[in-house]
């Protein structure tokens, strides 16, 4: 039997440095075998931002873009992103952004064809959660923005419904500290909708209600 390697623990705890900044945690995340999404992702995408920022974005994980590049948000998603945090008077620069998985999870239909996102489990969630622990510790943001239900489950729980509660202001506890959350769609969600323009503007909504909570 082949001896298991440190992903086969499922958890990111013994990757995570006790003591050091954003850049500390940075350097160490990228090195991470927390679990095995590791072995076929090109890199570890973490968090960027305002290491104060009284709000933080907190996404799905990775895209194809973000692992290519090794930032969060930067493929088409992003982009609508940024637009939308603006129109809704959230200036992109002064958040921070980061992902519940800090790993690229797709799949391939043939080799070397596109690489399709698929969505992590609740176990890899969970294995990577130190990491947004360490994030929320150190940035101390006012506000949490929940972008899309992979978000939520990894904040909230299994049983967290994003169209249960989106554009309210929520007060829970996370990682033992508590917090305000706004929920909201994820933007590749908006990207994929029928009637995007509606979709758009359900985003932009929310994200006033986060602005309306941080002002």
């Amino acid at each position: 039997m082949a001896d298991k390697g440190p992903e086969d623990a499922y958890s990111a705890e013994p990757f995570v440095p006790s003591r050091g900044g954003l850049p500390a945690l940075r350097q160490a995340a990228a090195d991470c075998r927390g679990c095995p999404l590791h072995r076929d992702a090109t890199r570890t995408v973490f968090g960027v931002g305002d290491p104060h920022a009284r709000v933080m974005l907190v996404g799905e994980q990775p895209g194809d873009q973000e692992d290519r590049q090794g930032k969060p948000f930067v493929g088409p998603a992003g982009k609508l992103l940024d637009r939308a945090l603006a129109e809704a008077g959230i200036e992109p620069a002064d958040a921070y952004v980061t992902n519940a998985v800090k790993h690229f999870k797709f799949t391939r239909a043939e080799p070397r064809k596109r690489r399709i996102h698929k969505a992590p489990s609740l176990r890899e969630m969970t294995a990577c959660g130190p990491w947004l622990a360490k994030e929320l510790e150190l940035v101390e943001p006012e506000l949490i923005v929940v972008l899309g239900a992979t978000a939520g489950k990894a904040l909230l729980g299994s049983s967290f419904r994003v169209t249960q509660v989106r554009g309210t202001v929520l007060e829970e506890e996370i990682h033992g500290r508590p917090q305000r959350l706004v929920p909201t769609v994820h933007p590749s969600a908006v990207l994929r909708a029928e009637d995007r323009e509606a979709a758009y503007r359900g985003l932009v909504a929310d994200l006033e209600v986060a602005a309306r909570a941080l002002s």
